[in-house]
């Protein structure tokens, strides 16, 4: 956090609405949103849906989250409809065989049975049950929004699900399924990635039968060509945002000396804390304060725990994960540097975050993060992905120069303010509802709908 950043953010709260800001023309719609996981503190599926359902209601929409366990935390005027899984993977006990009496059918049956298998049945089982669901409630919905199920059960068109189809694909699950194949260590390990990813083969044959795709980043878009041949002209680019009333500069939060955070989930691949980790032990020789806080899970016996163990950084690395809002914004707050050490990311949220905070970002070139990040010297400084040394060098300038972090801070939440807020996503957004409708032939159910 920086004062400047502070001074910049006080003339104008970014989500609220001004005289000039765009509006959603039209009559409100009544949304179903889907999605299979909620949770708004491990990746961004629950954080998508907490803050663009918020704010699609506060455009006047109708907005109802139906969803499976973990369930999603809503803000008000937004209504949740929990549509539950058997939960196999909750904690303390994750791959857990159910009693017999937690039976209800034949999709807890195929749910149970893919789990024994190695495979990951949610986005097939939820989408079976959310079509059943749909069909139960047909009339109710001009427009249902699936946040990356792409399971079978949503094909069908508006005869199956009782409305227009719009899905989300953040971005393409194979990208996640190379990464975690390259990092596999021998052939049994790539057998059970390949088993557990088995679902990627749903979601490509499904992602091409789709009329109306949203995804967060030109990046991603190119992906969701690539990887699951999609049209181009069936993806619309809309950006998602940081909650920039949440995360803004506050000068009262004091300014950590050496403190670096990131929010990784520590042996995905994908997010490269590895990297980080031997980063900082570079970093350590130089500058001792230097240390790091990751908000996520820490994996005891991984590849991150290890290198943690064999460069001597265990007092230098803190895991923390089920704080509240407010503990997370402070956190990054009183940081010196944020850090996206992702090989790849198809938005990133924690970037986005970041920068609303006026913290100086460190990130990587991967994926989407330079759409979000901006060019390299002005808005953050950006470096390759999977290189430890280069992420030490931008660290020790960072720590070393307090005016390139002042100005980065500065920068970065002006560019978020401008570009990246869920105000701007919820219009977005509703535009390509309007589009879904009117492509599957007729004007929005003729219905009186509370503002």
């Amino acid at each position: 956090m920086t004062a400047e950043a502070v001074q910049a953010a006080a003339p104008r709260p970014a989500e609220a609405p001004s005289a000039s800001a765009p509006t959603d023309p039209g009559r409100p719609l009544s949304i179903a949103m889907l999605t299979y996981k909620g949770n708004p503190f491990c990746g961004g599926q629950g954080v998508y849906v907490r803050h663009l359902s918020r704010e699609l209601a506060r455009l006047g929409h109708i907005v109802e989250v139906i969803g499976a366990q973990p369930y999603p935390v809503l803000d008000d005027g937004v209504t949740l409809t929990e549509l539950p899984s058997l939960d196999l993977y909750r904690q303390p006990d994750p791959f857990r065989t159910p009693r017999r009496g937690e039976y209800r059918d034949w999709i807890d049956a195929l749910e149970v049975g893919t789990m024994w298998t190695g495979g990951f049945p949610e986005p097939l089982t939820f989408s079976l049950r959310a079509r059943r669901h749909l069909a139960a409630r047909r009339g109710q919905f001009d427009v249902v929004h699936d946040n990356q199920t792409l399971g079978y059960g949503l094909l069908g068109g508006p005869g199956a699900l009782g409305a227009p189809l719009v899905t989300t694909i953040h971005h393409p699950i194979t990208v996640d399924r190379r990464l975690d194949l390259a990092a596999a260590h021998d052939w049994k390990r790539r057998a059970s990635v390949r088993r557990w990813y088995g679902f990627t083969r749903m979601q490509r044959r499904v992602a091409r039968r789709l009329p109306s795709v949203l995804t967060v980043s030109g990046s991603s878009r190119q992906e969701i060509v690539d990887d699951l041949g999609v049209p181009t002209d069936r993806i619309h680019v809309v950006h998602i945002g940081a909650d920039t009333d949440l995360f803004s500069p506050d000068a009262a939060v004091p300014e950590v000396p050496g403190r670096i955070v990131t929010t990784s989930s520590a042996d995905v691949p994908l997010k490269g804390l590895i990297h980080l980790v031997e980063a900082l032990a570079k970093v350590r020789t130089e500058n001792p304060d230097a240390h790091l806080v990751v908000v996520g899970k820490r994996a005891d016996g991984g590849p991150v725990a290890a290198a943690i163990e064999r460069l001597g950084l265990s007092g230098a690395v803190e895991f923390v994960k089920g704080i509240s809002d407010a503990e997370l914004v402070d956190l990054v707050r009183g940081a010196q540097i944020a850090c996206v050490p992702s090989l790849y990311e198809g938005f990133s949220l924690p970037a986005a975050e970041a920068m609303a905070t006026g913290t100086p970002l460190l990130a990587t070139t991967g994926g989407a993060i330079p759409e979000v990040a901006g060019p390299d010297g002005e808005t953050c400084l950006a470096v390759p992905p999977g290189d430890a040394g280069a992420l030490a060098a931008g660290l020790l300038r960072l720590l070393g120069d307090d005016a390139l972090r002042r100005r980065l801070g500065t920068a970065g939440r002006e560019r978020v303010l401008s570009r990246f807020t869920w105000r701007q996503a919820a219009i977005g957004t509703a535009e390509r509802y309007r589009e879904a409708i009117a492509l599957q032939g007729g004007p929005v159910a003729a219905r009186t709908l509370p503002r």
